[in-house]
């Protein structure tokens, strides 16, 4: 945000400097920027070329699954990682990448067989690759007017990461609001905010303590806000007039939201999943209980709600230590994705876990690309900076946006009114020439389509029966504004679509399944569990696959009498628990060893050859008598 005059304050050209010399600054303050946040927050200069004084019109706050005209990136540390985000978003729209080096980048994305014809250079300096946390917010005058960034001053001392919005606000020729001099000074965090695009937004308290003159570590120079300036500066700035803050849950060490929760549209919340009172579970669920009980989606209902399960570290430890949870283990989490368009790029850990989340996606997001970026690679392991691909990412909205919303259709019951209804918000700035609503009974290849009628307001209907009954209904709306746009909703219709129950089915349209996400044949859809839910078998995941299986032997490592070497078999003579292959005593061994002199039978006759099954006496020289069942 604002740039920092080294040259005047002689005291902090050290910190200035020593920024250039960090490598990999992590999400949370380093060692020693607890110390410098106080003298940072005292010396911000404002740049004469940003507006610090809320607009004097109406605004809106962009959704992230809005259309977007660029994806934002800085170019530090992690490159394999930063290489895939690049590789997956350049054919949804251009990529800005902030960066000290642009040939050394762009050779490197070139040797990486990645298209560069939607990249663009930033040639500027950045202190750490958390883009989400100080990069620009996209708002829109009168709702999809105008385009316009807003920034925040960021909650960590490194100047260059917070001025990097007024960089790309002149490179992209935007003007900028900043929330930088009282009565307006906020500060806050882009993982720790999220918003449905009609003025409903979340957060954890974070934004409460981070602005509550004192801040987190008993500074003096932190903005002195109650809740209601808050709630106001967040209005002025951000056209946020529904600001949801929930407690913060006690192991996660940043307190943003994004690490376990996301909207994934006006209706739709995924929110991670744990065992049962393990780790921050129950706080989770408290808040998400506070969300449901209070608060209902721009069109007045419950929010939908699907969990993901969060995965464990290897050692099978979730964050924070605890009784049964001895370890403290990383923050992995699923809901720390970003969407790209038609593309989502969701962070990746392990197979097992990680298949179970790529359904969850695919199944709540019909025709998306959901693609995996490994973030756990031991050489190259971004989650245990406590981010993921969210942090990292930003994104800059596109001018003049066609705005299409509409509550969803509910499985109802239509054998007593079979009439459809469907009420969407359309706007644009030239205005809507029209509307269509596109539907197809479930199997069939061809959308048919119907003109909506305009309502005024901007809001469009239509009002349908169907031929058939007890089907499936598959739909999207598309529009087209007068001056030629063109948009649909979801964005990735005709191959993306929303569907609903026309029917009666004794006038419930419910859908029946597997609720339990933990479960291999879990479905996303279903809101009645019917018993069917299917687990794997312990220490397998659900492919069949052994979860560890050091020696390849196809047992797991937890049923395995000698983990470390091959040995399918799992001979052991001596019944002791430890097989054959690792002990070295099998049966041969036994007979040809010194310490063996006899073996009888239970009559007590000496034999001399033995066969499965049978039961005998080893006798030792050193006049042990073991009795002994063959295998």
């Amino acid at each position: 945000m604002k740039k920092i005059n080294c040259t005047l304050l002689l005291g902090f050209v050290f910190v200035c400097f020593s920024f250039s010399q960090q490598i990999n600054l992590p999400k949370g303050f380093s060692s020693v920027e607890k110390m410098q946040m106080d003298t940072y927050l005292s010396t911000l200069l404002i740049n004469s070329d940003v507006f610090v004084d809320p607009p004097n019109f109406p605004v809106r706050t962009m959704a992230e699954w809005e259309e977007i005209q660029a994806l934002t990136i800085a170019w530090e540390g992690f490159e394999p990682i930063l290489l895939e985000i690049v590789r997956n978003s350049v054919d949804q729209c251009n990529v800005i990448i902030a960066c000290d080096s642009p040939n050394e980048v762009e050779d490197y994305l070139i040797d990486n067989d990645v298209e560069i014809d939607n990249v663009d250079f930033l040639n500027i300096n950045t202190n750490s690759i958390w883009m989400r946390d100080y990069g620009q917010n996209t708002v829109y005058s009168n709702d999809v007017d105008s385009l316009f960034l807003v920034d925040w001053i960021y909650n960590r001392p490194r100047p260059d990461d917070d001025s990097y919005p007024e960089f790309l606000a002149n490179y992209l020729n935007i003007d900028l609001y900043q929330t930088s001099v009282s009565p307006y000074n906020l500060v806050s965090t882009g993982g720790n905010f999220m918003s449905d695009g009609f003025g409903t937004a979340f957060s954890s308290n974070l934004i409460l303590n981070e602005n509550d003159g004192a801040g987190p570590y008993n500074s003096v120079n932190y903005p002195n806000h109650t809740e209601q300036e808050i709630d106001e500066i967040m209005n002025l700035f951000m056209g946020i007039d529904n600001y949801i803050k929930m407690p913060v849950l006690p192991f996660d060490g940043i307190s943003h939201i994004d690490m376990h929760m996301k909207l994934l549209d006006e209706e739709t919340l995924l929110v991670s999943q744990y065992p049962e009172g393990v780790s921050d579970g129950p706080q989770i669920e408290e808040n998400l209980n506070f969300i449901l009980d209070n608060f209902t989606t721009k069109w007045g209902t419950p929010f939908k709600v699907i969990r993901i399960p969060s995965p464990p570290s290897s050692s099978g430890a979730y964050p924070g230590e605890q009784d049964f949870n001895p370890i403290d283990g990383y923050y992995r989490t699923y809901t720390n994705s970003v969407f790209v368009n038609k593309t989502v790029l969701v962070p990746f850990y392990r197979e097992e876990f990680d298949t179970i989340a790529q359904r969850i996606y695919e199944e709540a997001l019909p025709g998306y690309n959901i693609v995996g970026i490994d973030v756990d690679n031991n050489n190259n392991n971004l989650i245990s900076q406590s981010g993921a691909i969210h942090c990292i990412t930003h994104s800059v909205g596109v001018d003049n946006p066609l705005l299409i919303s509409y509550k969803k259709i509910e499985n109802d019951c239509y054998n007593q009114f079979p009439y459809v209804v469907l009420q969407s918000l359309i706007k644009h700035t030239s205005g809507i020439q029209n509307a269509y609503f596109h539907y197809r009974i479930e199997g069939d290849e061809n959308f048919l389509s119907t003109q909506m009628q305009n309502n005024g307001n901007d809001m469009w209907d239509m009002v349908l029966t169907f031929d058939a009954f007890n089907v499936n209904i598959e739909y999207y709306v598309s529009a087209i504004s007068n001056s030629g746009k063109e948009q649909v909703r979801p964005i990735t219709a005709p191959d993306g679509f929303n569907s609903f129950f026309y029917g009666s089915n004794d006038c419930i349209g419910w859908v029946s399944g597997c609720t339990d996400s933990f479960a291999c044949n879990f479905n996303a859809q279903a809101n009645v569990d019917d018993n069917s839910c299917e687990y794997p078998i312990e220490f397998y995941d659900c492919e069949g696959t052994c979860l560890d299986d050091g020696d390849l032997d196809f047992l797991c490592d937890q049923i395995d009498n000698c983990v470390d070497i091959y040995n399918p078999n799992q001979e052991d003579f001596n019944n002791d628990g430890v097989g054959d292959a690792c002990d070295g005593l099998s049966i041969t061994e036994l007979l040809d060893s010194e310490k063996l002199i006899a073996i009888i039978d239970i009559t007590g006759r000496e034999i001399y050859s033995i066969n499965k099954g049978d039961i005998v006496f080893l006798i030792f020289d050193s006049g042990m008598v073991k009795k002994q069942l063959i295998y």
